[in-house]
């Protein structure tokens, strides 16, 4: 299947990102290259726009794209984009441009049925954005204990039926386990009142969306990731970060608010003692478009969250 993506809040990316045409670039989550691509077109020669994603689907799909093909100096590496400052070191590159995060999943994970991320499609339980990893949400769905599992279904999906689809899992997986997205998703049916079911998203959005938080830890390494990214950005240099759903875009708004404040000195006290000085300037967001959500309907709960390093 090709690696297919429709780029969410594409021209906004590139107008906020792109200021030096001869400047480094990183995109943190290159997959199939569609942002990386836009980034590329805007440098020169001696720009550089660096790729990098832990799927070894997107490192196929996105070297195909952006290696080679573009008048500046582009580059592809596979990492979780926690490890972006190693590529940067591996290079010998010290300070960047522009540093930019896409965290939502790809069209193409969903629409993959093996890959299994999706409720709509039937496939194994896996959900794993990086193949070689070693938890996967069949180990989750089957081996967490009810506890656990009403405990990131509640706190990563939000989920009001939490703790009952907790019991309805384990209740299953004691018959047989669960191997296949529909089977996980049936037993989420079940455990959901009817009259629950009728209104709002499908039933299993949110347990999906919790599950695929919890296999590939999603939330645990976006607070540090961001300060790093900061710190390695030159003055002037620009992050953005697209978030999808409210955990994530709270962590990064609190993030920017906390490096753009500084001190971190109790209120009380009269003058500084921490001697934190803000690193960032004019933070903000934007959301699509409404022509850009009715083409694509993905896009509705994107936000593009973005700052500038002083």
């Amino acid at each position: 299947m090709e690696f297919k993506h429709t780029s969410i809040l594409l021209a906004e990316s590139v107008d906020f990102l792109i200021t030096d045409k001869n400047g480094i670039y990183v995109d943190c989550t290159m997959g199939g290259a569609g942002h990386s691509s836009a980034f590329a077109a805007q440098l020169e020669a001696g720009g550089l726009l660096i790729g990098i994603d832990q799927d070894d689907d997107a490192i196929a799909a996105g070297s195909e794209r952006l290696l080679n093909k573009f008048t500046c100096k582009t580059a592809v590496a596979k990492s979780n984009f926690e490890n972006f400052s190693q590529v940067l070191d591996s290079m010998g590159i010290d300070k960047i441009d522009g540093i930019f995060f896409d965290l939502g999943v790809s069209s193409y994970q969903l629409d993959t049925p093996e890959r299994g991320f999706s409720y709509m499609h039937d496939g194994p339980l896996d959900m794993r954005m990086n193949k070689e990893a070693s938890l996967d949400a069949e180990y989750i769905v089957n081996h967490y204990k009810e506890e656990e599992l009403a405990d990131i279904i509640h706190r990563y999906g939000e989920e009001r039926w939490a703790k009952r689809i907790a019991q309805f899992i384990v209740a299953a997986r004691k018959e047989k386990p669960l191997t296949t997205t529909f089977e996980l998703v049936d037993v989420i049916k079940k455990a959901i009142p009817k009259g629950a079911r009728l209104d709002g998203p499908h039933p299993a959005k949110r347990t999906f969306q919790a599950i695929r938080i919890e296999v590939n830890n999603e939330l645990g390494i976006l607070a540090d990731t961001m300060e790093r990214a900061v710190n390695r950005l030159k003055s002037g240099g620009r992050i953005g970060v697209i978030t999808f759903h409210s955990l994530e875009d709270r962590i990064i708004k609190q993030t920017f608010a906390k490096l753009a404040k500084g001190c971190t000195c109790p209120p009380q006290l009269p003058v500084c003692v921490c001697g934190k000085k803000p690193l960032l300037r004019k933070t903000g967001n934007i959301v699509p478009s409404k022509a850009e959500v009715e083409e694509n309907p993905r896009s509705r709960s994107a936000r593009l969250r973005y700052a500038i390093k002083i």
